[in-house]
């Protein structure tokens, strides 16, 4: 038996490593616990560097993992407790929820890219470096298409506001690449970087709002059907 083989009959043999294999949803909300893990780090250590550093530009950032956080919070806290109640009127309450954050983190982005456009901030890296995170953010790019294939045909509402919050994240993740990327190793003159990068940062605004603003919206009543039957 091949380590990758064992590894997966060890695994189904503990309760969690059944939940795992057998479950789609389980799967989602765990990946989203340890996102939601990362994003409050982030927070945090951008909250004390804004604090140290009276910098508007950690503040900034502090606030737009904060929310990745509070929204992945909502969503696992959703997810953990569904099996307690025979409402689903708690998972429709996190997909409005993921909306209204979702648009705040649209006005968030916003300031975030005015402070780094006015102020002239991108971290500029070495070439090991930023081969590194550009493949993190296709990596995050690629994970984020593959849950949307995979998950095509459930209609559950919180796996659709997990997957809502990925897409914004893989947005900021562009914005932020390109950024860095232009910086470390673009030639073009500085003009010419700052309108990519307005142009960049305005249409990542506009697809963070436009994303919330589609989970604030009602769900058409086809799409709701489907989902309560598959929950019956």
């Amino acid at each position: 038996m091949k380590p990758k083989q064992k590894a997966a009959s060890w695994t189904a043999k503990t309760k969690m490593g059944k939940k795992i294999a057998s479950s789609q949803r389980y799967r989602v909300i765990l990946s989203a616990a340890a996102a939601f893990a990362l994003n409050l780090l982030y927070a945090i250590y951008h909250c004390v560097l804004g604090v140290l550093n009276v910098s508007f530009w950690f503040i900034a950032m502090c606030a737009f993992y904060g929310i990745l956080a509070a929204m992945r919070f909502s969503a696992v806290l959703c997810g953990r407790d569904h099996h307690k109640s025979p409402s689903d009127d708690t998972e429709l309450f996190v997909v409005k929820f993921t909306g209204m954050m979702l648009v705040l983190l649209g006005a968030v982005l916003a300031a975030v890219n005015y402070i780094s456009l006015s102020q002239n901030i991108a971290a500029k890296h070495g070439e090991i470096i930023m081969i590194t995170i550009a493949t993190y953010t296709f990596y995050k790019i690629t994970m984020a298409i593959v849950k949307a294939v995979k998950q095509r045909k459930n209609p559950s509402p919180l796996l659709r506001a997990i997957r809502s919050i990925g897409y914004a994240e893989a947005a900021a993740s562009i914005l932020n690449l390109q950024r860095s990327m232009l910086v470390s190793f673009g030639s073009m003159d500085s003009g010419r970087v700052r309108l990519m990068n307005a142009m960049t940062g305005a249409a990542v605004c506009v697809f963070v709002l436009v994303l919330g603003l589609s989970m604030m919206a009602k769900p058409r009543k086809k799409e709701q059907e489907i989902w309560q039957n598959q929950n019956l």
